[in-house]
């Protein structure tokens, strides 16, 4: 076994194997293993991505196993949300009123859930095999489905059945693709659903056409990207604040990648103009769908589920133009975005204790009643928003520069309107949600405010370092690995 191997083994046992300290661990010691377990997962993820992106040229590819610059890309990301998350989390279960067990067994089941979660989720960009990649992927379903219904009340166990039920039935189409590419490619056995072992697909263009749209359908799904998003605002409205960044900064970015892994092994046999057409059409599509509820008064929460819409949009075209330029600004928004989403949601934890009409209500004026929530909160939605100097700004430069670049002119202008509009709609957002009219709020509560504002000095310092490195990334071989893919 190499030393990538045993990185992305370690990193997936580490959070697995807290799950089941949490399981054994007594009551009083819950939270300090947790804890630990999230530190030493960290460790190992920050590790495994080091590895992976300093050496983006020599990647480990097997038949089950993937190390490369975009496996380390995002299982960087997943690990240091999944460390917030965990942080984050005794000043969420503070506020708890009500869950689907009994207290004395909440703090237990929370973690343990929560813990699994993670642990399949890291797991996910490490697939080397399409069939083990819709396992897990399916797996991520069945841990984060209890997690949005954790609170027991009525509208989160109809956002949690939602869930299960609209992305089981869209993975349940991407199975049939699955099955479809099996039947079509030489040899037996799972190994032949490697993602180099698709690129010998060999029962024709049209049919291996009709297994890569009903792939890209099936996870679409899962990934939020409209038409087929419907889970996601509820989903995000009523799961735990950091089961949302989790769910959002994550796994929705770890599920694309399995969509882009698919376009880059079935190009070759579809075509790559119609393989990336495919995903163009879903960006607009989600970038279209997104913008009217990006102008309208939303709760906090929902507000940022629907840029998760827009976002996993800008991302999906990016990777469909598939230009030098386009990637660059593909690797810098889905870290940007990670960061500033994962805060949006921790501030909510806060946000709910200080004003709890933001459940379901808009807010405003939070900054002239709790500057440093108000401060947060600004961050989260600027970033989100593309205000420079923050990277998501020069991310979508990028994206649309490298449509133009790759020919796709109509697809890009198309692009350039959409994101315009859609800034226009955060940024109102911004402007209202903190220094709107205030109301008047107990100034007292506000649970986890300090935690949230070491968070985002710490996520403003790394946006900040990550808007630097959009410098040099168009022309390195971290950009030019992500262009390979797995070869």
């Amino acid at each position: 076994m190499t030393s990538r191997e045993a990185l992305a083994v370690g990193v997936v046992a580490a959070p697995a194997l807290g799950a089941v300290l949490v399981a054994l661990a007594p009551r009083r010691a819950l939270t300090a293993v947790a804890t630990g377990a999230a530190l030493v997962t960290c460790a190992l993820a920050i590790a495994l991505a080091a590895v992976a992106l300093t050496g983006p040229g020599n990647p480990f590819v097997g038949d089950w196993i993937v190390v490369d610059a975009a496996a380390g890309l995002l299982i960087g990301v997943i690990g240091l949300v999944g460390f917030a998350s965990v942080l984050v989390s005794p000043a969420y279960l503070g506020t708890v009123r009500s869950a689907l067990v009994g207290p004395e067994r909440r703090t237990r089941t929370y973690y343990l859930l929560l813990l699994a979660f993670w642990a399949i989720l890291l797991a996910v960009p490490l697939a080397g095999n399409l069939a083990g990649a819709w396992l897990l992927v399916e797996a991520t379903t069945a841990a984060s489905a209890v997690l949005v219904g954790f609170s027991g009340r009525p509208r989160a166990l109809e956002a949690g059945w939602k869930y299960l039920i609209l992305t089981t039935l869209g993975l349940g189409f991407a199975l049939l693709g699955i099955v479809l590419l099996a039947a079509g490619t030489p040899g037996g056995g799972l190994e032949t659903l490697s993602w180099q072992a698709l690129q010998a697909y060999d029962s024709g263009a049209d049919t291996a056409l009709v297994a890569y749209v009903l792939l890209l359908a099936g996870l679409a799904a899962k990934i939020g990207w409209a038409p087929v998003h419907n889970w996601l605002p509820d989903a995000h409205a009523e799961a735990p604040p950091p089961v949302s960044a989790l769910l959002s900064a994550a796994l929705l970015p770890a599920v694309l990648l399995v969509a882009w892994r698919s376009e880059q092994s079935l190009a070759p046999v579809v075509g790559p103009a119609t393989a990336q057409g495919i995903l163009i059409g879903f960006g607009l599509v989600s970038l279209a769908v997104a913008v009217p509820f990006l102008w309208r008064p939303l709760a906090w929460k929902r507000l940022l589920a629907y840029s998760s819409l827009e976002h996993m949009g800008v991302i999906a075209l990016g990777i469909g133009f598939a230009t030098p330029l386009a990637l660059a600004g593909v690797a810098v928004h889905i870290v940007a975005h990670a960061l500033a989403k994962a805060l949006g949601f921790y501030a909510a934890v806060p946000l709910l204790g200080h004003e709890p009409r933001a459940a379901g209500h808009s807010v405003t004026g939070i900054a002239r009643t709790k500057p440093a929530l108000g401060a947060s909160m600004g961050v989260s939605i600027g970033v989100l928003a593309g205000l420079p100097p923050f990277p998501l700004f020069a991310s979508e430069v990028l994206i649309v520069a490298g449509g133009f670049q790759a020919g796709r002119t109509w697809a890009a202008a198309a692009a350039t309107l959409l994101l315009a509009l859609g800034f226009l709609g955060l940024a109102h957002a911004l402007v209202e949600t903190t220094i709107g009219k205030a109301h008047r709020r107990d100034p007292t509560q506000a649970p986890g405010l300090r935690g949230v504002a070491v968070l985002t000095g710490t996520c403003v310092v790394l946006l900040l370092v990550l808007s630097g490195a959009v410098l040099w990334l168009p022309g390195s071989d971290l950009v030019e690995a992500l262009l390979q893919g797995v070869a």
